[in-house]
Protein backbone atom coordinates (compact mmCIF):
# COMPACT_ATOMS: atom_id res chain seq x y z
CA UNK A 1 0.00 0.00 0.00
CA UNK A 2 1.25 3.68 -1.10
CA UNK A 3 0.07 6.80 -0.01
CA UNK A 4 -0.54 7.27 -4.10
CA UNK A 5 -3.86 4.70 -3.20
CA UNK A 6 -4.97 7.34 -0.97
CA UNK A 7 -7.28 10.21 -3.28
CA UNK A 8 -9.82 10.13 -5.72
CA UNK A 9 -8.37 8.71 -9.11
CA UNK A 10 -7.98 11.03 -12.41
CA UNK A 11 -6.71 14.10 -10.31
CA UNK A 12 -5.20 15.54 -13.06
CA UNK A 13 -8.35 17.29 -14.69
CA UNK A 14 -9.71 18.22 -11.34
CA UNK A 15 -8.59 22.12 -12.29
CA UNK A 16 -10.54 21.97 -15.43
CA UNK A 17 -13.74 20.99 -13.81
CA UNK A 18 -13.70 23.63 -10.93
CA UNK A 19 -13.51 26.47 -13.88
CA UNK A 20 -16.45 24.83 -16.19
CA UNK A 21 -19.32 23.94 -14.25
CA UNK A 22 -18.12 20.91 -12.30
CA UNK A 23 -22.09 19.66 -10.51
CA UNK A 24 -23.41 20.52 -13.66
CA UNK A 25 -23.46 18.17 -16.65
CA UNK A 26 -20.43 20.06 -18.05
CA UNK A 27 -18.43 18.36 -15.14
CA UNK A 28 -20.31 15.08 -15.56
CA UNK A 29 -19.51 15.19 -19.19
CA UNK A 30 -15.87 15.69 -18.37
CA UNK A 31 -15.55 13.02 -15.62
CA UNK A 32 -17.06 10.07 -17.53
CA UNK A 33 -15.55 11.36 -20.78
CA UNK A 34 -12.25 10.05 -19.46
CA UNK A 35 -10.72 7.04 -20.60
CA UNK A 36 -10.49 5.66 -17.18
CA UNK A 37 -13.76 6.62 -15.04
CA UNK A 38 -12.66 7.75 -11.60
CA UNK A 39 -15.53 6.02 -10.27
CA UNK A 40 -15.79 8.00 -7.12
CA UNK A 41 -16.09 11.08 -8.55
CA UNK A 42 -18.72 10.47 -11.19
CA UNK A 43 -20.70 8.41 -8.35
CA UNK A 44 -20.68 11.90 -6.08
CA UNK A 45 -21.67 13.80 -8.94
CA UNK A 46 -25.20 11.80 -9.34
CA UNK A 47 -27.72 13.76 -7.46
CA UNK A 48 -25.72 17.06 -7.64
CA UNK A 49 -28.85 18.91 -9.27
CA UNK A 50 -30.22 18.70 -6.00
CA UNK A 51 -27.33 20.39 -3.69
CA UNK A 52 -25.42 21.54 -6.38
CA UNK A 53 -23.15 23.51 -3.90
CA UNK A 54 -22.15 20.87 -1.93
CA UNK A 55 -18.40 20.48 -1.69
CA UNK A 56 -17.05 17.64 -3.50
CA UNK A 57 -13.75 17.51 -2.08
CA UNK A 58 -14.96 17.11 1.35
CA UNK A 59 -16.89 13.92 0.21
CA UNK A 60 -12.94 12.73 -1.17
CA UNK A 61 -11.57 13.34 2.06
CA UNK A 62 -14.06 11.80 3.95
CA UNK A 63 -13.47 8.39 1.49
CA UNK A 64 -9.76 9.24 2.22
CA UNK A 65 -10.41 9.14 6.33
CA UNK A 66 -12.23 6.27 5.89
CA UNK A 67 -9.58 4.27 3.92
CA UNK A 68 -6.77 5.65 6.24
CA UNK A 69 -8.49 4.41 9.35
CA UNK A 70 -9.06 0.78 7.69
CA UNK A 71 -5.65 0.05 6.90
CA UNK A 72 -4.04 -0.60 9.79
CA UNK A 73 -6.86 -3.34 10.53
CA UNK A 74 -6.56 -4.43 6.21
CA UNK A 75 -2.74 -4.63 6.66
CA UNK A 76 -2.74 -6.69 9.83
CA UNK A 77 -5.29 -9.11 8.24
CA UNK A 78 -3.97 -12.69 7.27
CA UNK A 79 -5.00 -13.85 3.18
CA UNK A 80 -7.02 -11.70 1.03
CA UNK A 81 -10.40 -13.57 2.85
CA UNK A 82 -8.89 -11.73 5.92
CA UNK A 83 -8.34 -8.34 4.31
CA UNK A 84 -11.70 -8.27 2.66
CA UNK A 85 -13.34 -8.86 5.80
CA UNK A 86 -11.25 -6.00 7.61
CA UNK A 87 -12.54 -3.56 5.37
CA UNK A 88 -16.20 -5.14 6.01
CA UNK A 89 -15.92 -4.90 9.55
CA UNK A 90 -14.70 -1.44 9.14
CA UNK A 91 -17.28 -0.03 7.23
CA UNK A 92 -20.17 -2.14 8.27
CA UNK A 93 -19.62 -2.99 11.99
CA UNK A 94 -17.65 -0.01 13.03
CA UNK A 95 -18.78 2.86 10.96
CA UNK A 96 -22.50 1.50 11.10
CA UNK A 97 -22.93 1.42 6.90
CA UNK A 98 -26.35 -0.39 6.45
CA UNK A 99 -28.78 -1.10 3.67
CA UNK A 100 -32.15 0.99 3.84
CA UNK A 101 -34.77 -1.64 4.23
CA UNK A 102 -37.07 0.87 5.55
CA UNK A 103 -37.13 3.00 2.58
CA UNK A 104 -35.36 0.86 -0.38
CA UNK A 105 -36.40 3.63 -3.17
CA UNK A 106 -35.82 6.54 -1.40
CA UNK A 107 -33.45 8.59 -4.26
CA UNK A 108 -30.88 9.73 -1.61
CA UNK A 109 -29.81 5.96 -1.50
CA UNK A 110 -27.94 6.46 -4.99
CA UNK A 111 -26.58 9.63 -3.76
CA UNK A 112 -23.42 8.78 -3.11
CA UNK A 113 -22.79 11.82 -1.28
CA UNK A 114 -25.60 11.29 0.87
CA UNK A 115 -24.57 7.31 1.12
CA UNK A 116 -21.63 8.62 3.13
CA UNK A 117 -23.39 11.23 5.18
CA UNK A 118 -26.09 8.89 6.20
CA UNK A 119 -24.55 5.56 6.03
CA UNK A 120 -27.50 3.70 4.15
CA UNK A 121 -28.00 2.75 0.68
CA UNK A 122 -29.03 0.40 -1.49
CA UNK A 123 -26.33 -2.46 -3.02
CA UNK A 124 -24.81 -0.71 -5.47
CA UNK A 125 -24.26 2.65 -3.78
CA UNK A 126 -22.95 0.72 -0.64
CA UNK A 127 -20.81 -1.60 -3.06
CA UNK A 128 -19.41 1.99 -4.31
CA UNK A 129 -18.26 2.83 -1.15
CA UNK A 130 -16.63 -0.85 -0.63
CA UNK A 131 -15.11 -0.24 -3.65
CA UNK A 132 -13.36 3.11 -3.55
CA UNK A 133 -12.16 1.99 0.47
CA UNK A 134 -10.31 -1.18 -1.40
CA UNK A 135 -9.05 0.88 -4.06
CA UNK A 136 -7.19 3.54 -1.33
CA UNK A 137 -6.23 0.31 0.88
CA UNK A 138 -4.61 -1.71 -2.26
CA UNK A 139 -6.98 -3.95 -2.83
CA UNK A 140 -8.28 -5.39 -5.80
CA UNK A 141 -12.35 -5.34 -5.91
CA UNK A 142 -14.68 -5.25 -8.63
CA UNK A 143 -17.95 -4.36 -8.87
CA UNK A 144 -20.46 -7.75 -10.28
CA UNK A 145 -23.53 -6.37 -12.61
CA UNK A 146 -25.78 -9.03 -10.86
CA UNK A 147 -29.31 -9.30 -11.91
CA UNK A 148 -31.51 -7.47 -9.58
CA UNK A 149 -28.67 -6.81 -6.64
CA UNK A 150 -25.49 -5.94 -7.14
CA UNK A 151 -22.29 -7.24 -5.79
CA UNK A 152 -18.82 -6.90 -4.81
CA UNK A 153 -15.78 -9.74 -5.74
CA UNK A 154 -12.65 -9.79 -3.68
CA UNK A 155 -9.50 -11.21 -5.10
CA UNK A 156 -7.96 -13.79 -3.07
CA UNK A 157 -5.05 -15.28 -3.79
CA UNK A 158 -6.29 -17.50 -6.90
CA UNK A 159 -9.75 -17.11 -6.69
CA UNK A 160 -12.92 -14.20 -6.05
CA UNK A 161 -14.42 -13.81 -2.80
CA UNK A 162 -17.96 -12.36 -3.60
CA UNK A 163 -19.80 -10.34 -1.06
CA UNK A 164 -23.05 -8.39 -0.54
CA UNK A 165 -22.33 -4.88 0.94
CA UNK A 166 -26.22 -4.67 1.40
CA UNK A 167 -26.11 -7.39 4.20
CA UNK A 168 -22.94 -6.17 5.77
CA UNK A 169 -20.43 -7.48 3.35
CA UNK A 170 -21.92 -10.81 3.43
CA UNK A 171 -19.68 -13.63 1.65
CA UNK A 172 -21.73 -15.38 -0.52
CA UNK A 173 -20.87 -19.37 -1.51
CA UNK A 174 -21.74 -20.34 -5.10
CA UNK A 175 -24.86 -21.92 -3.49
CA UNK A 176 -25.57 -18.71 -2.28
CA UNK A 177 -25.03 -16.63 -5.73
CA UNK A 178 -26.99 -19.75 -7.03
CA UNK A 179 -30.03 -18.98 -5.17
CA UNK A 180 -30.32 -15.22 -5.06
CA UNK A 181 -30.26 -15.33 -9.17
CA UNK A 182 -33.26 -17.56 -8.88
CA UNK A 183 -34.54 -15.41 -6.37
CA UNK A 184 -33.64 -11.98 -8.30
CA UNK A 185 -34.57 -13.70 -11.80
CA UNK A 186 -36.46 -16.77 -12.10
CA UNK A 187 -36.89 -20.38 -10.18
CA UNK A 188 -34.81 -22.17 -12.70
CA UNK A 189 -31.87 -20.25 -13.89
CA UNK A 190 -28.56 -21.21 -13.99
CA UNK A 191 -25.61 -19.50 -12.51
CA UNK A 192 -23.24 -18.53 -15.27
CA UNK A 193 -19.98 -16.60 -15.60
CA UNK A 194 -21.32 -13.87 -16.97
CA UNK A 195 -23.53 -12.93 -14.27
CA UNK A 196 -20.63 -12.79 -11.87
CA UNK A 197 -18.28 -10.98 -14.65
CA UNK A 198 -16.79 -7.89 -13.44
CA UNK A 199 -18.66 -4.57 -14.14
CA UNK A 200 -16.88 -2.00 -15.78
CA UNK A 201 -17.05 1.31 -14.40
CA UNK A 202 -19.03 3.29 -16.87
CA UNK A 203 -21.42 0.13 -16.03
CA UNK A 204 -21.38 0.85 -12.79
CA UNK A 205 -22.32 4.47 -12.98
CA UNK A 206 -25.04 3.66 -15.92
CA UNK A 207 -26.76 1.38 -13.43
CA UNK A 208 -27.07 4.17 -10.57
CA UNK A 209 -28.42 6.21 -12.80
CA UNK A 210 -31.43 3.54 -14.34
CA UNK A 211 -31.88 2.88 -11.12
CA UNK A 212 -32.93 6.20 -10.07
CA UNK A 213 -34.52 7.13 -13.26
CA UNK A 214 -36.76 3.90 -12.35
CA UNK A 215 -37.87 6.03 -8.73
CA UNK A 216 -38.13 9.14 -10.69
CA UNK A 217 -40.28 7.38 -12.92
CA UNK A 218 -42.62 5.80 -10.29
CA UNK A 219 -42.91 9.11 -8.55
CA UNK A 220 -43.86 11.14 -11.84
CA UNK A 221 -41.42 13.18 -11.46
CA UNK A 222 -40.27 14.78 -14.79
CA UNK A 223 -38.35 17.22 -14.33
CA UNK A 224 -35.77 15.06 -12.29
CA UNK A 225 -35.88 11.93 -14.70
CA UNK A 226 -35.01 14.31 -17.14
CA UNK A 227 -31.81 15.36 -14.52
CA UNK A 228 -30.81 11.60 -15.25
CA UNK A 229 -31.63 10.93 -19.00
CA UNK A 230 -29.20 13.84 -19.63
CA UNK A 231 -26.65 12.02 -17.77
CA UNK A 232 -27.11 8.81 -19.21
CA UNK A 233 -27.32 10.55 -22.58
CA UNK A 234 -23.69 11.57 -22.16
CA UNK A 235 -22.75 8.64 -20.40
CA UNK A 236 -23.86 5.68 -23.72
CA UNK A 237 -24.23 8.68 -26.98
CA UNK A 238 -24.77 5.80 -29.21
CA UNK A 239 -27.86 4.56 -27.44
CA UNK A 240 -30.26 5.20 -29.72
CA UNK A 241 -33.18 4.27 -27.00
CA UNK A 242 -31.84 6.96 -24.83
CA UNK A 243 -31.15 9.35 -27.12
CA UNK A 244 -35.53 8.91 -28.08
CA UNK A 245 -36.12 9.26 -24.29
CA UNK A 246 -34.53 12.04 -23.86
CA UNK A 247 -36.22 14.05 -26.45
CA UNK A 248 -39.24 12.92 -25.67
CA UNK A 249 -39.00 13.85 -22.06
CA UNK A 250 -37.48 17.51 -22.92
CA UNK A 251 -41.21 17.56 -24.59
CA UNK A 252 -43.11 16.80 -21.79
CA UNK A 253 -40.83 18.91 -19.92
CA UNK A 254 -41.49 21.85 -22.08
CA UNK A 255 -45.12 21.34 -22.02
CA UNK A 256 -45.09 21.88 -18.12
CA UNK A 257 -43.56 25.59 -18.08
Amino acid sequence: MTASNFGRSGEHSDATLHRVDPMGLTGFADVVGREDIPLDHAALLIGAWEHPQRDVDAYFAMLDRIAREAAPDVARATGGIGRARAISDHLFDRLGFRGNTDDYYDPRNSFLTDVLDRRTGIPISLSVVYLEVARRVGILAQGVNFPGHFLVRVAIEDAWLFLDPFTGGRTLTSPDLEALLRKTTTPDAVLEPSVIAAATKRQIVARMLVNLAGIYGRNGDLPRSLDVLERLAILEPANPRIARDLSQLRERVDGLN
